[in-house]
């Protein structure tokens, strides 16, 4: 059975999280499974880089399936998409990958963006886009707070408590806070980047994070809290819609030339 990568994007908005859900909650995975039941009739499964919570975006989720038939992979994208219609969701590209391609396990990084726009005026044209603070933040000190995170550690502080991962340690490569100017206010953006991540674990980093840049944490608490391996002493958690899955790296490029 000829197997196919799809570079998806979708705004989490409407949907209960990517996994097919039980009772009729709409997901992203089961949008995309009735739209290829639409081309080759049969019940369809399709395997994701991550499963992302209910709310949570994404501008490169990557996915793979198996089909009966062979597609050219341009025409297979855009039949997609008729059928995905009105969800908000594309397929903006799509590979012929080898049978041994796993949209999870091939997979050797993730990239997550998370914003966070700080101003009085409630939120018009990124309403359920981004997390909305009223105070600006202190860019350096969110900046020290990051610093403490990258590397490796145990995370227990910063994965839920529902989390099934079989180890708490991971590495994190990356986090890079920025601030760019926002109408009426600021946006601060969040770039986290590691092989894989917790179920949580970049909104609670960026909801401890925000505590931070408000003055009401310490740099030195987040050390604390990292050292502390209990999920207690986490800051807030922050609101799934400023979050974003952006990038999936695999040894080559499935998408490319």
């Amino acid at each position: 059975m000829p197997r196919y990568a799809l570079q998806i994007e979708y705004h989490g908005g409407p949907f209960a999280g990517w996994q097919r859900q039980a009772g009729g909650l709409v997901s992203v995975q089961g949008a995309v499974e009735a739209a290829l039941a639409r081309l080759e009739p049969g019940p369809h499964t399709i395997a994701a880089a991550g499963r992302t919570d209910a709310g949570v975006h994404a501008t490169a989720q990557v996915a793979h399936v198996d089909l009966t038939r062979e597609w050219d992979p341009f025409r297979l994208a855009a039949a997609l998409n008729a059928h995905l219609r009105p969800h908000p969701v594309a397929v903006i590209a799509c590979a012929r990958v080898e049978s041994d391609f796993h949209a999870r396990f091939s997979a050797t990084g993730r990239r997550y963006l998370f914003r966070l726009v700080a101003r009085r005026a409630p939120l018009t044209h990124d309403r359920g886009l981004a997390w909305q603070v009223l105070h600006r933040l202190d860019l350096a000190a969110l900046r020290d707070g990051a610093a403490r995170l990258v590397g490796h550690h145990d995370f227990t502080t910063f994965r839920s408590t529902l989390c099934q991962s079989k180890s708490p340690v991971k590495t994190l490569d990356r986090i890079e806070v920025s601030e760019q100017p926002y109408p009426g206010g600021v946006e601060y953006r969040f770039e986290l980047a590691a092989r894989s991540f917790l179920h949580n674990q970049v909104r609670s980093i960026v909801g401890t994070l925000e505590r931070v840049g408000s003055g009401a944490w310490a740099p030195d608490d987040v050390t604390e809290a990292l050292e502390a391996r209990d999920r207690a002493a986490c800051g807030p958690v922050a609101p799934p819609q400023g979050l974003y899955l952006v990038g999936v790296s695999y040894p080559a490029d499935p998408f490319a030339g």
